[in-house]
């Protein structure tokens, strides 16, 4: 059935997360300077995604921010990330990640978010940015000291600490605001001829979706693991992790969970 809408009215788009199918509205053609638009199966529409294999070789676990402040119940930011966190089980998922990416042969790469004393003086901020900024979120006193890191928001969860402190995982310059292109990961994977990406941490809609979206511009497989990240809920504006979940599920090239990563990662 057709039915006709102005360029000004409703625009109807229906989309479910983690679902195979998706409708939407596709505009067909213009008459008298008005769309026309048909009811379509967008997924019918789209060729299915290829498979991702996992290789030691050239796959690394790419974890953001594995840090207390929004992973730890003492953190600035536990109190709308800790239902998410639970409900995924996302602290033991990533363990379990590190576990298997150390025993198989994985390279591990940590980006991490650090906000230093000098970063007070930025004259504009987003909404998220600007409250990090306010609350000291992953702060530390300098980026020549390491005075005060221990035990802080911005230092590792310590159950995590053995994994990333073991002198074989690397870890990058912090990202600035979201995403990689502030710091030094695309580089370091480069050189180590990475070129397929298991990519999981915090938060899934902000630091691990901008990730992801810089990954894939610059080349590289991506996999999201779904439940070895956790996203913020906010009461004005709404359920991150079901934000993150929907665009992972158009852009990433697998979305899969913890059990489906382990064992994909021990086929070498």
């Amino acid at each position: 059935m057709t039915e006709e809408l102005s360029n000004t009215s409703r625009r109807r788009f229906l989309t479910v997360a983690g679902a195979s199918t998706a409708a939407t509205l596709i505009p067909t053609r213009q008459i008298a300077g008005k769309d026309f638009f048909v009811e379509t199966d967008v997924a019918s529409t789209l060729p299915e995604k290829t498979p991702m294999s996992l290789r030691h070789h050239d796959t690394a676990l790419v974890f953001i921010d594995p840090q207390n402040d929004v992973l730890s119940e003492s953190g600035k930011a536990w109190g709308v990330v800790r239902e998410s966190l639970k409900e995924n089980n996302t602290i033991r998922n990533m363990e379990r990640l590190f576990k298997a990416a150390k025993a198989h042969g994985y390279e591990v790469f940590i980006s991490p978010h650090y906000f230093f004393p000098e970063d007070k003086g930025w004259e504009f901020n987003g909404p998220l940015e600007a409250d990090e900024v306010k609350t000291d979120l992953f702060a530390r006193k300098g980026r020549l000291t390491l005075d005060g890191l221990k035990g802080s928001g911005a230092d590792w969860l310590e159950r995590f600490k053995p994994y990333i402190e073991d002198g074989k995982t690397i870890v990058v310059s912090p990202h600035r605001v979201w995403g990689p292109q502030t710091n030094d990961l695309i580089l370091q994977l480069r050189k180590r001829r990475i070129s397929r990406i298991i990519l999981g941490g915090m938060l899934a809609n902000m630091c691990v979706e901008s990730h992801l979206r810089e990954l894939v511009e610059q080349g590289f497989e991506v996999a999201v693991v779904k439940d070895a990240t956790a996203g913020p809920r906010h009461p004005q504006w709404g359920d991150g992790y079901q934000a993150a979940m929907i665009n992972y599920a158009f852009i990433a090239h697998a979305v899969l969970t913890t059990d489906e990563t382990v064992k994909a990662m021990e086929r070498l």
